[in-house]
């Protein structure tokens, strides 16, 4: 299966990367912490072949042994799945479920770091997130360029136009979710060319297409909120790189083009697969904006960091998206999250990881409902943007799954298909 493949192949490979990453960065912290730096260098690398180790000689996963907050979470968490292995002996890396062991292998990477000080605040993917943005910079020019062309003009725009600038930033914000460190475990996959030239032709390949109804939900919450309340949206984000500018530009425009009022992100609060956001790659992006040498660059750099002082761009984290459950136990496991997304007029989940989330990453049918696979997960309006990069997948239409497979094998994991995908809620 794909989920044995990336555990015997992808994680390994990662594993070795963020070991090389600490080698390569031995001197720099020898001239920033002295011989502690080297000490908790060592104890982090020593760390981490142990762990490679057991993911690849398949041993038992073994409960954490740091203090940080979540550890207690983790711990039962590992409780049940040893509850849930119907007698097969301990849960071990190919034994158990791919979500947990992925998941688990992030946060055993963060220990290494967090448990050794003085390096403990480093980001072992910190260089690879930087490489993406700087290689994708003909794209980010691109689109920032289109952006701000579009500003110019967007108090003349009729609804029609709007709707049509709405679906082109929203399939910007699908297909940037392409640029995906863990999945090509940390190789190149940066966005090279403009991405506003190829939409039309991608059509075709987003299975499910509910942005009519995104439109619609949009629209009506405007006419339907008097200048009481503000229409919220809440993009919880997934890559760092050309997909968090896309994802920047959408935000811009949903308030631009008074859509919404304000707008919540929520990134990671560890370093997570690779190439995830966390609150120092949001920040870091927008100040490369800011200073970039390029006039239309430095204007969304300069806007973005003016939203978020106004507070009508607001950045949040919470150590339940760095957690191992799906999203359907939310509510119980970090109810302050739940009760905060339930403010919210529309929550847009970004990418892959956070479609396993959704659904339970289980092998459903095809055809079952989204809603049916959210397992009561309905804060809020909902709708998920992403590319297919992992083997779960529901709410097609009878036989597309099977149609597609038929011609290409890989259909479910290659990242050239996406869905837009829509949930009323109740």
């Amino acid at each position: 299966s794909f989920a044995y493949f990336t555990i015997k192949d992808r994680l390994p490979q990662i594993l070795t990367r963020v070991i090389d990453t600490l080698h390569r960065h031995k001197n720099e912290f020898f001239e920033e912490h002295g011989e502690k730096g080297i000490e908790a260098e060592k104890r982090a690398i020593s760390f981490l072949s142990k762990l490679r180790n057991e993911l690849q000689t398949d041993k038992p996963v073994t409960p954490l042994e740091d203090e940080l907050p979540d550890a207690a979470l983790w711990n039962q968490y590992l409780d049940y799945q040893r509850n849930s292995s119907n007698g097969n002996g301990e849960p071990s890396w190919f034994q158990s479920p791919w979500l947990y062991v992925e998941c688990y292998m992030y946060r055993r990477i963060h220990a290494a770091l967090a448990q050794n000080p003085p390096i403990d605040k480093f980001d072992v993917f910190k260089e690879g997130k930087a490489q993406n943005f700087f290689e994708s910079q003909e794209a980010v020019i691109a689109l920032c360029t289109y952006l701000q062309e579009l500003l110019k003009n967007i108090k003349d725009l009729d609804e029609k136009q709007l709707q049509e600038e709405l679906f082109n930033l929203l399939q910007v914000s699908l297909w940037g979710n392409k640029c995906d460190l863990s999945f090509s475990a940390g190789e190149d996959s940066s966005q090279k060319s403009s991405p506003l030239q190829s939409l039309e032709n991608m059509i075709p390949y987003i299975l499910v297409n509910d942005m009519e109804k995104l439109w619609s939900l949009l629209v009506n919450t405007k006419k339907r909120n008097t200048e009481k309340s503000n229409v919220r949206v809440d993009i919880i984000l997934d890559n760092a790189g050309f997909e968090l500018v896309s994802d920047l530009v959408l935000a811009d425009f949903l308030l631009s083009s008074k859509l919404a009022d304000e707008v919540h992100f929520h990134g990671k609060s560890i370093p997570w697969y690779v190439s995830d956001t966390t609150k120092h790659d949001f920040n870091w992006t927008i100040k490369q904006l800011q200073s970039a040498n390029h006039m239309w660059m430095s204007r969304c750099g300069i806007n973005w960091e003016g939203n978020l002082k106004k507070g009508v761009w607001v950045y949040r984290d919470h150590m339940f998206w760095t957690l191992p459950h799906d999203f359907s136990s939310m509510a119980e496991v970090a109810p302050d999250l739940y009760a905060d997304l339930q403010q919210s007029n529309l929550l847009l989940f970004k990418g892959d990881l956070n479609y396993r989330k959704l659904t339970g990453d289980r092998k459903w049918e095809y055809t079952v409902p989204f809603h049916q696979a959210l397992n009561k997960f309905h804060p809020a309006p909902l709708c998920s943007l992403r590319t297919l990069k992992s083997d779960t997948q529901v709410g097609l239409k009878p036989g597309q799954g099977e149609q597609i497979q038929a011609s290409e094998p890989e259909w479910m994991v290659s990242g050239k298909y996406g869905v837009v995908q829509f949930d009323a809620a109740l």
